[in-house]
């Protein structure tokens, strides 16, 4: 865990920047509880539309649950997208769930990725699949996991599809989180994967439909990601005719990066669709399974200010909240920036510490000097009791935050419509 780095002095956002109903929205949580997060399911999906639309037909839309699995949200999704990217039986579950809701017993598909998939998870999906005629398809990332997914099967009696991960050796794209090209857990190394394609095609209740490469996070290069999923459409074309797969699916992972910090490009979404536009028809299912692209605009994380102080030259916000609530900004290379929201009356005769026209850093209520949410960021008036709100916390917030430490309460979770006045 690292701390966010400094924001040097810049300016915190105007509380103009946040949607009029999430503003009401975090001051009401933040009167009850403290803090807590504001959802837009309905932008959420909105969102899934325009990444649909903007891709050529032959493209499918996954969400990766792992980023928001609040259940308006994964609703909401499951009227628009193809499918879920699941990680663990729990979230597979509840993507079925959602799909069915909506869609009846046909429901969509879901892909089940994960490094360390244990034979209970596989015994799991194939009871869902054999029992509820799940469609799922297994993201397979060792031999031995192949054999226990061939187990599995067997067992419940049934056949799992199976797409087989690939780390490939070398990969020209960058992002907040690269995995492809490096030394890790995920999936095969690409010059072990003619190995694995034969245990594959080897095993009873396998079926091979294809292969998955996920090899960036956060790539807000639309050219580079384009040419990434080229890539993998040669590689696994080339593959499976070597090796005779009955070749129907190709995913390719998310990746696709959002801007935390002013002045950072956003993804060139109708540039990246036309440059997959004019690549050939791969005549196979082309999934990509975004997570934070689809949902990190769609969330704000509110957090009351507890106490203002001054030490040994530095001034400190510290909110109700924190890292057991919101992880995210000491999880990656951003700047996560917030807007100030005036708290309202303050009790009489008791201190109010304030912050005027300087810099602060936000902590939460951890008993643990990593528990830093922004650093140094400029303020022209912050209060106790005041109202902290940050932007871009859709994804990778509720989920990615490690509530148990000190066991204070959940941050509580509701939604709005933000597009509303």
């Amino acid at each position: 865990m690292e701390p966010p780095r400094s924001f040097e002095h810049t300016p915190a956002l105007a509380s103009e920047r946040i949607p009029e109903r999430v503003r009401r929205a975090a001051l009401d949580l933040a009167a009850d509880t403290g803090s807590g997060y504001v959802y837009d399911p309905a932008l959420a999906a909105d969102r899934a539309r325009t990444l649909r639309k903007a891709l050529p037909p032959w493209a499918r839309v996954y969400f990766a649950v792992k980023a928001n699995g609040f259940e308006p949200v994964l609703a909401h999704l499951a009227e628009v997208v193809d499918g879920f990217e699941a990680a663990s039986l729990r979230e597979a579950r509840t993507a079925l769930a959602a799909l069915r809701a909506r869609r009846g017993a046909a429901g969509g598909r879901i892909g089940v990725s994960g490094p360390g998939k244990t034979p209970e998870l596989l015994s799991g999906l194939a009871r869902l699949r054999a029992e509820r005629g799940a469609d799922v398809v297994v993201n397979a990332e060792s031999e031995l996991e192949l054999h226990r997914v061939s187990a599995a099967a067997c067992e419940a009696g049934t056949v799992l599809p199976v797409a087989l991960r690939v780390n490939p050796e070398h990969v020209p794209v960058s992002g907040a989180l690269v995995m492809g090209g490096t030394p890790g857990p995920f999936g095969v190394p690409e010059p072990l994967a003619a190995d694995a394609v034969r245990t594959a095609l080897s095993l009873p209740g396998v079926d091979l439909v294809g292969f998955h490469v996920h090899a960036v996070s956060g790539n807000t290069d639309a050219a580079a990601h384009a040419a990434y999923v080229r890539w993998c459409l040669e590689w696994a074309r080339r593959t499976a005719d070597a090796h005779g797969v009955d070749l129907r699916l190709v995913d390719v992972g998310g990746g696709l990066g959002v801007p935390f910090e002013e002045g950072e490009g956003a993804f060139d979404l109708e540039g990246f669709g036309a440059a997959l536009a004019r690549l050939p028809d791969p005549g196979v299912e082309v999934v990509l399974e975004p997570g934070r692209w689809i949902a990190a605009p769609t969330g704000w994380y509110a957090a009351r200010v507890t106490d203002v102080k001054s030490a040994y030259g530095g001034c400190f916000a510290v909110v109700r909240g924190g890292i057991n609530h919101f992880q995210l900004p000491t999880s990656w290379e951003i700047r996560h920036n917030f807007a100030v929201l005036e708290g309202g009356p303050w009790p009489a005769g008791v201190p109010r510490p304030r912050a005027l026209g300087e810099s602060v850093t936000v902590c939460g209520e951890l008993c643990t000097p990593e528990d830093v949410l922004a650093r140094d960021v400029r303020v022209e008036s912050l209060h106790a009791g005041d109202v902290l709100v940050f932007p871009n916390a859709g994804a990778y917030g509720h989920e990615f935050a490690m509530p148990a430490f000190l066991a204070h309460p959940a941050a509580p979770r509701l939604t709005v419509d933000s597009r509303l006045p």
